[in-house]
């Protein structure tokens, strides 16, 4: 076990590839122990590379992975990063990004840049939501903790909205609501190119427009007042507006909360940025200096009551980087330093789905039912326990255990079926002992403790370091 008073610098890595720009961010944090809880944490986190975001580089339809390999490459020679020390790291396509038919070859160059320690997907909108809130918001709603913040993550492509309370996010939800679905020439109105949703919107307000033509000062209004109702109709939990047929187009995960309406109201993202820069009296940015309405909504956020009540009262940190920062530092979740390991397990293991999450005082049937559908995968996959307190008592664990060596026995698994189990208390060792009968079955079975529990689909588990592992989550409920 990693003592209180060792610790160890780690590096940890984040790149968010959006709809209108990319962005990188390496930090270097102590891995040690909390005094007061015993955790493993991230600890001291500095950043060691922060460089300026870039427009995300595109060729015709797809993105440029030529320009992506060059730029990543880029930054990792300006960071002086080695590869294979990077302890975890995240990697995300966003937006109108993840809409091109080559954004899952973008995640594989990544982690064929960065290593296998780097989680890497592409439209996974809940977790953006969340990434956005954490790396944002996260530290105003913990200053706050009675008080419920809405976090608008407003980009080139997508509104991701994420509702959260005393740190935690409890909803999350994306709309195809953002500054880029009209792409102009710099400094004007000229329309270079619609996105398939703002075609939709174009046609539902009734504007004939095409690609070369110019937009009227009324004809910018009428958009980003559309783009306003659908971000007042998030804010106030307001469904009906998403009940019509563009309304259904431009929803892709639906954002639903009884806390919406009185929640305090963030914003991150680009158009975030912009908000609380022009709130704080910076310069307004050209028409179109960006060429999309980016400035167009900001400005428009903030000539609305609603929308900035709160604006100058609570500032979140990060803002236009907010993902990235979420990415880097919140995306992975430390193992505690009691594992069971089994036996004949590599790590790291990849991609494996969570087929079930289950209470701690859960049944022979039910952990056993759960474990025939881990066994189904052929490259293993997770089973989440979670416990009502992280010390439970050791007849608790016991029970637990000898129910599970039994629900074992009677899933009749694959010799080679490797069964990840994820528990929230600090109980893997013992855990372990009691479910394999003390280490007296062959199976592949590893428990990793000390894991919050996540609503997501898949799990990767980087490799041991000091007695720990890195765990990431990715396909988001």
């Amino acid at each position: 076990m990693l003592g209180r008073k060792q610790q160890e610098k780690v590096t940890l890595v984040g790149l968010d590839f959006g709809s209108t720009t990319s962005s990188m961010l390496a930090v270097e944090a102590d891995l040690a122990n909390n005094c007061a809880t015993g955790r493993m944490e991230f600890r001291s986190a500095k950043a060691i590379h922060r460089p300026e975001s870039i427009f995300t580089p595109f060729r015709g339809q797809k993105i440029d992975l030529d320009a992506v390999r060059a730029q990543v490459s880029t930054w990792l020679n300006q960071s002086k990063i080695d590869t294979n020390e990077i302890f975890a790291g995240g990697a995300i396509v966003t937006g109108l990004a993840a809409e091109r038919e080559n954004a899952e070859s973008l995640t594989s160059l990544i982690v064929d840049l960065l290593g296998e320690a780097v989680v890497a997907t592409a439209d996974d909108p809940r977790l953006e939501s969340w990434l956005a809130f954490m790396g944002g918001s996260a530290a105003l709603s913990r200053a706050y903790p009675e008080r419920a913040f809405l976090n608008l993550d407003i980009g080139g492509g997508t509104t991701n909205p994420a509702l959260g309370i005393n740190g935690n996010v409890r909803e999350t939800g994306c709309h195809f609501v953002g500054a880029r679905h009209f792409e102009f020439v710099p400094g004007g109105y000229e329309l270079r190119s619609v996105s398939r949703f703002g075609a939709a919107i174009l046609e539902h307000l009734g504007l004939k427009m095409a690609v070369g033509g110019k937009l009227c000062e009324g004809e910018v209004h009428s958009i980003t007042g559309y783009f306003v109702r659908a971000l007042c109709a998030i804010a106030d939990g307001d469904r009906t507006f998403f009940n019509t047929p563009v309304g259904r187009l431009i929803e892709q995960s639906p954002f639903e909360s009884s806390r919406a309406a009185s929640a305090t109201l963030t914003f991150s993202g680009g158009v975030g940025e912009l908000v609380y820069a022009i709130a704080a009296g910076n310069p307004v940015p050209n028409t179109t200096f960006y060429g999309d309405l980016g400035v167009d909504l900001a400005l428009a956020i903030l000539a609305h009551p609603r929308l900035s009540r709160d604006v100058r009262d609570y500032v979140p940190e990060h803002r236009g980087r907010a993902t990235v920062q979420g990415l880097t530092l919140n995306n992975t979740e430390i193992s505690g330093t009691t594992l069971f390991l089994s036996g004949g397990e590599t790590l790291p293991l990849r991609d494996l789905p969570v087929v079930a999450t289950l209470a701690a005082d859960a049944d022979v049937p039910a952990l056993r039912d759960a474990l025939r559908l881990a066994g189904r995968s052929r490259r293993g996959a997770c089973l989440q326990l979670i416990w009502p307190t992280s010390h439970p008592s050791f007849e608790a664990v016991k029970r637990l255990g000898t129910a599970m060596s039994s629900a074992l026995d009677e899933a009749d698994l694959p010799q080679d079926a490797s069964i990840v189990i994820l528990t929230t208390a600090n109980v893997g060792k013992a855990l372990g002992n009691y479910a394999t009968a003390w280490r007296t079955t062959d199976r592949k079975l590893m428990i990793i403790d000390e894991i919050p529990e996540r609503k997501a689909h898949f799990v990767n588990l980087g490799r041991m370091r000091n007695g720990v592992v890195p765990v990431s989550f990715y396909g988001m409920n």
